[in-house]
């Protein structure tokens, strides 16, 4: 078992003046903080709580933080604030596993008062699947899961099923760069420090993290999450609904770099959208999320982070807002029993059973031995597809044009498809 500490508060001594005017300089000493938090645990209210406090410092300006300071200081001591004997238990509970099977990864992260913070964990099949699959993984933070508002985050890959394949999981107590760093070494540490090729995040948050711990990871953005703000962000445009076509148009037709940044300047002048900071920020990012900058990477079909939301919808027949944490971990391990359970269905099914060729094509056929059913089926998708195509033969023209570069023959393809029923 791995056990970290991560200290994220420090102490600065300020003048009062100056800790009120600048946030980057508010802090809460040590004893502040316990007896803040002493209060809380008392039930004093808040607003008494702080009062208190600016009697005793003699007025308000001799404080060095601001009330919503304290508002988010205990917060967070709420979150952390676990159920007699809970973290023990879940510590036991996680010793005796690891008994019972040494590949099971464990570790946990502790507060600047030894208290337990964050906690990840990875099961010895994930670790088994990730040698294999260890090409892209998806990671999300946006599934609170437990009486104690942690976070569950979770890292889902893809199997060779095209099914979504849990590779670890944690429950984290707040969402910043030093909780990230800690998770994301760990669960490294826990893969044998193999790094994925991609990771896909549904916004930047993590970026910095990601940076530092994986420098060699390609980093995607959720396009859905990205797309979802187009609404909000559009409502003052005039023609809205062609903006709105418009702009999904410019993401997923450009068909090379300059296309896409042209297009873009054209549509921002266009709709008078010079000045929107929304769109700003996304160009400087465009590196981060538009399909034509990430193509040639490896990506297992994801542009989203809806491998990860599915994960959890997976586990809400298993836990709920009102799960303990020993409750939720070992109901974890009954979810993923069951979910074991159906790749294995999926690896027999693939094997005793044989999806015909829909096609002449001689080719189809090795597709058909060499892959797996499920991309098979893959495979004989684009087959269809490729039966709407219209081949019109080359004009003289084209014929004359082809014959100055040897070796290459000109045809018009044209896709046919229904309009309007």
């Amino acid at each position: 078992m791995a056990i970290s500490k991560v200290i994220s508060s420090h102490n600065h001594e300020l003048e009062p003046s100056m800790s009120r005017l600048m946030v980057a300089h508010r802090s809460l000493n040590m004893d502040m903080k316990r007896r803040l938090e002493a209060n809380d645990i008392a039930g004093i209210r808040p607003a008494k709580s702080i009062r208190l406090l600016e009697v005793q410092a003699g007025e308000p300006e001799n404080l060095s933080y601001l009330s919503k300071d304290y508002q988010k200081f205990i917060e967070r001591k709420r979150r952390l604030r676990l159920g007699d004997g809970d973290a023990e238990a879940i510590r036991k509970l996680f010793v005796r596993m690891q008994r019972n099977d040494p590949e099971f990864f464990y570790s946990f992260d502790l507060d600047d008062d030894s208290r337990l913070s964050n906690v990840l964990w990875v099961h010895p099949r994930s670790r088994a699947a990730y040698e294999e699959f260890n090409d892209v993984v998806s990671f999300d933070t946006a599934y609170l899961v437990n009486q104690y508002k942690l976070s569950f985050a979770t890292i889902v890959g893809v199997n060779h099923h095209g099914q979504s394949i849990l590779l670890g999981c944690a429950l984290i107590s707040h969402k910043d760069v030093n909780t990230f760093k800690w998770l994301f070494m760990t669960w490294l540490e826990a893969m044998g420090d193999v790094h994925p090729n991609s990771i896909l995040t549904i916004n930047a948050s993590m970026r910095k993290a990601i940076t530092e711990v994986m420098p060699n990871t390609r980093h995607r953005f959720c396009l859905w999450n990205i797309l979802c703000n187009v609404p909000e962000k559009f409502k003052g445009v005039v023609d809205y609904d062609s903006a709105c076509l418009e702009f999904k148009a410019i993401i997923y037709d450009s068909l090379i770099i300059e296309m896409f940044e042209r297009n873009w300047n054209e549509f921002v002048v266009k709709h008078g959208l010079e000045r929107n900071e929304w769109l700003s920020k996304l160009y400087v990012d465009r590196e981060y999320w538009v399909p034509i900058y990430l193509n040639h990477t490896f990506w297992a079909g994801m542009v989203s982070t809806q491998r990860s939301e599915s994960m959890h919808a997976y586990f809400d027949g298993y836990v709920n807002s009102m799960s303990t944490l020993k409750q939720f971990v070992e109901q974890y391990e009954i979810a993923m029993c069951d979910k074991n359970e159906k790749e294995f269905y999926a690896d027999f099914k693939s094997k005793n059973t044989v999806v015909n060729c829909i096609s002449v094509f001689k080719w189809e056929q090795q597709f058909q031995k060499a892959f797996n059913n499920s991309i098979f089926k893959l495979v004989q998708e684009e087959i269809k597809r490729m039966w709407y195509c219209h081949v019109i033969q080359p004009t003289e023209e084209g014929r004359r044009e082809a014959d100055n570069e040897p070796g290459i023959e000109r045809h018009k393809i044209m896709e046919k498809s229904i309009i309007n029923n």
